[in-house]
């Protein structure tokens, strides 16, 4: 019996084993960077060692709030996000359907070919990202120039620097790079399905569009809830290298979102204490809309999610 107790001590401890270095990554990459929060209450100036840096407690917080033109421009960038983010969270169902109709696809050599070249961008950098709009959307580039010797403009058209459409561009970039990717999980979930339902549908002279919506459709409504519920947790994190590449003098006002003005706030104006405060209330922010979330979730689908 002790025996017995024994191996199945040490199997547990062998599972252990495999799972810490995940551990220690958590560790070292969301927890310890943590300890850079004390920044926001120490007035931290480069090259200075943080040690000879003098305490100044919650001035950097009210510094936010205090100068009338610093309101205004955080309010405009809080629309930014706000905007970018809801347009985001409003089609989240794009990915779902998306992966729907991928499966619905009989010549399998094509589908697979699909969900490659849909996936693909996922995995190119946004600076590459950038180099593929500059190369087709400058002003001498490849649409500019075939409108012009095509004679229906005579001017070419600024797209990158326009900041009329800057919201829906962006989010049009997004998506083609991300579409994909994100419906891998949906493609699995639909592998998923129990495939005597179909033939069930079948028998009964149900249509594809009747099967798709009486079957696909509502067994995967439980992982699209699950996955927009922890988007409205990263409401406030809709990233900075994909508006740090396209960002210019002319759509920096309603390009700029909460990442990219701490980042702009560090490295461009050397406001590192005022730069993590922000960010600082942002996770907090964050932390407290997942929790929301998965309140809604409880009450709404009698399960969470957390």
């Amino acid at each position: 019996m002790k025996h017995k107790i024994d191996k199945k001590k040490w199997y547990s401890f062998k599972l252990f084993l495999f799972v810490l270095p995940f551990i220690v990554l958590v560790l070292m990459f969301s927890y310890y960077p943590l300890y850079g929060w004390l920044y926001a209450f120490y007035d931290y100036r480069p090259p200075r060692p943080f040690s000879e840096a003098e305490f100044v407690g919650f001035k950097w917080f009210k510094s936010l709030v205090e100068n009338p033109i610093k309101v205004a421009q955080l309010w405009q960038v809080l629309k930014n996000t706000f905007v970018m983010s809801g347009i985001t969270l409003g089609t989240s169902w794009i990915p779902m359907l998306f992966a729907v109709f991928l499966n619905e696809i009989n010549c399998v050599p094509f589908r697979k070919f699909v969900q490659t070249v849909t996936t693909l961008p996922n995995f190119i950098s946004w600076v590459l990202v950038y180099s593929v709009a500059f190369s087709f959307f400058n002003s001498t580039g490849m649409v500019n120039s075939f409108l012009i010797s095509a004679g229906l403009i005579k001017e070419p058209i600024l797209f990158l620097q326009a900041s009329d459409h800057v919201w829906l561009t962006q989010w049009l970039w997004l998506t083609w790079k991300n579409l994909g990717w994100a419906a891998i999980m949906y493609i699995a979930a639909i592998s998923s399905i129990d495939g005597e339902l179909f033939q069930a549908a079948k028998v009964d002279g149900a249509t594809r569009m009747q099967m798709i919506r009486y079957i696909t459709i509502p067994s995967l409504l439980p992982t699209f809830f699950v996955l927009l519920m922890m988007n409205i947790g990263n409401f406030l994190s809709n990233g900075m290298e994909q508006y740090y590449v396209f960002q210019n003098a002319f759509n920096k006002e309603y390009i700029q979102v909460l990442d990219l003005y701490v980042y702009n706030l560090a490295m461009g104006s050397g406001s590192y204490s005022v730069s993590v405060a922000l960010s600082m209330l942002k996770s907090i922010i964050s932390v407290v809309l997942l929790v929301i979330a998965n309140t809604v979730s409880k009450l709404t689908r009698g399960e969470s999610f957390l």
